[in-house]
C-alpha cells in the first residue's frame, strides 16, 4: 500500500496542537509530523509532566492521527552556527538563548537536543528531524581564499558537536535525520557525503529528504535518493522553482521570499520543478517505507488551499510498487 501522508506543523505552529489536528484530519491526512515550537510538542513538558504525552496521543487519537517524527529545527540550528546573532535569538526560547552569550547557546542548544531525544523516545516515535548548523557556510564564496583546512575544521567541528548528541540517540533507540539544507553542514551532494564521512557514517545520523532545497541548487534529488537512500530516515514534501530568466539570480539577491525578483522560491507541492513521481519510484526502489510529510511554504496561496491540495497530488502520484513484472503475461505456458 502507498505510504502515509502527514502534515508538518513547523508553519502551523501559531495554532493550537489540538487545532491543527483538527484541520488535518478535515483536510485527510494521516497523521502530524509535530514541530517542537509553539504547543504542537514541547520537549521540557514531554519529559517533567507525565501525563503530557498521554494526553497527546489523546487529541491525536481523537482525530484518526498518527505521529512518526518530531522536528527540532530551530534548536538544533544553533548547535554548530557561527556566528549566533539576533536571528538566532529570534527562534529560541528564552531559557535556550539565555545571556545570548554564544558558545553557551550552543552547549544549551546542544543539551536541548539530547533532550528531545530522550523525549521522542518517550513520545514513542524513532525519528527526530532537525538541522545541525554550520561554522563554515559563511565560507560558500572562496573569497577571500579559503583553505580546505578551515573548511575541514568546520566538518570537525560538527562532528565534535553532535557525537556526544548522537550517543543519547543511541541509548534511547531514536535516529536523527538532518533536513540537507543551505545553511547546515550538509546543503548538496558533496556536502552530505562529506558529512556521513565526518560523522562515521554512524547509524543514528541519517537524512531528512527536502527535494525543494536541491532542485534549486540543480542537484537532481533523484540521483540523491539513489546514492543516499539508506541513509534516507524521512521525506518531505515540499516545492520550490526556479525563476532564472537573465535578471533574476541563483542567490536569491537578498531579496525576501515571495519577491518576484528572486531566482528561486518556495512554492506549494505540486506548482514548481520538484519532479515527485520520480522521486516517490526512486524511495520505492531504495525501499523506504516512511511517511511523506507534506511541508507547505508559500508566500503566495493561501495555507489550507495547499494543504488540501498537496495531499491530493501526493495520493495520485505515490504509487504502490508491483509485486509483477508487467511482461510476466507474455511468456509462453508449456
Amino acid at each position: 500500500m502507498a505510504r502515509p501522508v502527514t502534515l508538518f506543523t513547523g508553519q502551523w505552529a501559531d495554532l493550537p496542537f489540538e487545532q491543527i489536528a483538527a484541520k488535518a484530519a478535515e483536510f485527510g491526512y494521516d497523521g502530524l509530523e509535530l514541530a517542537c515550537w509553539g504547543d504542537h510538542f514541547e520537549v521540557d513538558k514531554a519529559l517533567s509532566d507525565d501525563g503530557y504525552v498521554r494526553r497527546h496521543w489523546e487529541i491525536l487519537g481523537k482525530y484518526n492521527l498518527k505521529c512518526f517524527a518530531i522536528s527540532t529545527h530551530l534548536v538544533g540550528q544553533c548547535v554548530c552556527d557561527d556566528p549566533i546573532d539576533e536571528r538566532h535569538k529570534g527562534i529560541l526560547p528564552p531559557r535556550i538563548w539565555g545571556d545570548g552569550d554564544p558558545e553557551g547557546v550552543r552547549q544549551r542548544a546542544a543539551e536541548e537536543v539530547k533532550n528531545t531525544a530522550r523525549a521522542a523516545a518517550k513520545f514513542g516515535v524513532k525519528v527526530v528531524n532537525g538541522f545541525v548548523g554550520s561554522s563554515v557556510w559563511k565560507y560558500l564564496y572562496f573569497f577571500p581564499p579559503t583553505s580546505q583546512e578551515i573548511i575541514e575544521k568546520g566538518f570537525k567541528d560538527f562532528a565534535d558537536r553532535w557525537n556526544p548528541i548522537l550517543d543519547v540517540f543511541d541509548e534511547v533507540g531514536v535516529k536523527f535525520a538532518l533536513e540537507v539544507h543551505p545553511t547546515e553542514i550538509a546543503y548538496d551532494f558533496w556536502t552530505t557525503k562529506r558529512t556521513l564521512e565526518a560523522i562515521g557514517h554512524r547509524e543514528a545520523f541519517g537524512i531528512n529528504l527536502d527535494p525543494s532545497h536541491l532542485y534549486w541548487q540543480m542537484v537532481d534529488p533523484v540521483a540523491f535518493v539513489y546514492e543516499f537512500g539508506a541513509k534516507i530516515y524521512h521525506v518531505h514534501v515540499k516545492e520550490s522553482i526556479r525563476v532564472l530568466d537573465g535578471r533574476n539570480g541563483i542567490l536569491a539577491s537578498h531579496l525576501d521570499f515571495g519577491d518576484p525578483r528572486r531566482g528561486w522560491d518556495f512554492v506549494s507541492p505540486g506548482r514548481g520543478g520538484v519532479p515527485f513521481e520520480r522521486i516517490f519510484r526512486a524511495l520505492n526502489s531504495v525501499g523506504y517505507q516512511g511517511p511523506l510529510s507534506v511541508e507547505w511554504e508559500d508566500s503566495g496561496m493561501n495555507r489550507e488551499q495547499g494543504a488540501r491540495e498537496a495531499l491530493q497530488m501526493v495520493r495520485r502520484l505515490d504509487l504502490t510498487p508491483s509485486d509483477v513484472a508487467f511482461d510476466a503475461a507474455f511468456a509462453a505456458k508449456g
